[in-house]
């Protein structure tokens, strides 16, 4: 049990937190200021209560990782490193301006954010591939935190990640819903009812926790409970009230996306009280562990056949991918349950404990390959080129993240015609080339 002391200190960082979300973006003239506080309370207490994280090595293989899958709740995260002491006023006054690292959007280009997200549904995949990593291939104990809103729990890239999180057993990822009732422009389908969302949660087989998202010392004990689960994923589903702290804002529809003018902003302020601008949040470092990985052994030479021989492109992959594999180790491969027409089942046979079977689930395999390559890892993802195509917003998501994923289509042209367009890539080569920084081979 946290001490009172601890908890009172915890509530003093959440209304510092409060006042940088409502000063930065009332400066700004623009963000989401209320579907930032909803999540205050939530936050604060993972950040300065359980985080081990090195805030002087970001990049740092132990450190738990966060993803704000809820990415317009940005002025919150910024908000979080500034109470920690790492971003000055200065810099959380330059909020949404023109080359500003502080993104309407969390991206990369803040230093503290690993991929980009706002596209709602994403960051729960992205947490699933890093704590895969996690578990199954570097064996470190970091956890991944994933801070989802009540309004993409519509979305159905969501429930992908969380039966596969369930099916690996990941108990090194913990989820949070802010479920503060109001979505963009209405309530959202379930509105308060948490309960729904425990029943549909659990019956994913994950753990889940409820909890009161604005009481501290629940959402302490929350965070302390999910770290003695074992053997499936952990939801800490929180209700709370959107733009909390704030008498004219909470739980008001036609708030969403709206800054404070100034004179609301002066109301705003005399109703949080004094702020001790002088705290500042601690954040744990994590234990000295790093992955026991082995080097790669440089380039390998090529696959010879004869001339004669004729090969399926596909198998030749497959063959391919099987021999790079066994000079890198950084290489894993995950497949759309199409492994044996893909020939990914070679490299299955050959390293089974770096391939991922991810199931008939396009959306989340690119997701979770997005956060295994942002852990070190190099995915080959496969499945039917016309398949990889509904994954467009996860894969052109990505690129703002700069990986190292490569993207395996098979059954591409007319010559797979007699199966019909359901299954005849074709589109998918404009898809990849209309994305940055993206390399096109079509053999």
């Amino acid at each position: 049990m946290v001490s009172r002391v601890n908890i009172s200190r915890l509530e003093e960082l959440a209304k510092l937190v409060r006042y940088y979300i409502l000063r930065a973006t009332t400066k700004a003239c623009s963000g989401h200021p209320t579907s930032s506080l909803s999540a205050a309370d939530l936050m604060v207490a993972l950040f300065f209560h359980k985080l081990r994280f090195d805030l002087n090595r970001p990049e740092y293989s132990n450190n738990d990782r966060v993803i704000f899958s809820k990415g317009h709740a940005s002025p919150l995260l910024y908000a979080l490193y500034a109470a920690a002491g790492v971003v000055s006023e200065k810099e959380l006054d330059s909020l949404r301006k023109f080359g500003s690292p502080l993104e309407g959007h969390p991206t990369p280009n803040f230093k503290y954010v690993e991929v980009a997200t706002g596209s709602l549904g994403q960051g729960l995949s992205v947490g699933f591939g890093m704590a895969l990593n996690a578990k199954y291939l570097d064996k470190l104990p970091y956890r991944t935190y994933v801070l989802l809103g009540d309004s993409e729990m519509a979305e159905g890239s969501v429930w992908e990640a969380a039966q596969l999180a369930s099916y690996y057993k990941l108990d090194n990822l913990v989820g949070v819903v802010d479920v503060n009732r109001l979505g963009q422009s209405q309530e959202t389908m379930l509105g308060h009812d948490i309960g729904s969302y425990k029943k549909r949660l659990e019956s994913f087989g994950w753990e889940v926790i409820k909890v009161d998202g604005h009481n501290m010392e629940q959402i302490v004990k929350a965070f302390d409970v999910a770290d003695k689960v074992k053997g499936r994923p952990i939801m800490i589903v929180a209700k709370t009230l959107k733009g909390k702290g704030v008498y004219f804002l909470e739980n008001k529809e036609g708030w969403h996306g709206k800054a404070l003018s100034e004179d609301d902003y002066q109301k705003a302020l005399k109703e949080l009280g004094e702020i001790n601008t002088r705290i500042k949040g601690t954040i744990k470092k994590p234990s000295n562990q790093v992955p026991s990985s082995k080097p790669a052994k440089g380039k390998t030479g090529p696959i010879t056949y004869n001339r004669d021989e004729k090969v399926a492109t596909r198998k030749a992959f497959g063959n391919a991918l099987k021999r790079l594999g066994s000079s890198n180790p950084a290489i894993v491969s995950l497949d759309a349950e199409t492994k044996n027409s893909t020939y990914a089942e070679i490299f299955k046979e050959a390293y089974p404990g770096r391939f991922f079977e991810m199931f008939i689930a396009e959306q989340n395999m690119a997701g979770a390959a997005l956060g295994l390559s942002k852990r070190g890892k190099t995915p080959f993802v496969s499945s039917f080129a016309a398949f990889l195509t509904r994954a467009y917003d996860q894969i052109r998501m990505a690129t703002y993240s700069k990986p190292n994923i490569k993207f395996v289509g098979s059954h591409a042209g007319v010559s797979i015609g007699e199966d019909g367009p359901s299954q005849m890539g074709l589109e998918d080569l404009a898809m990849f080339r209309s994305l940055a920084e993206s390399t096109v081979l079509y053999p």
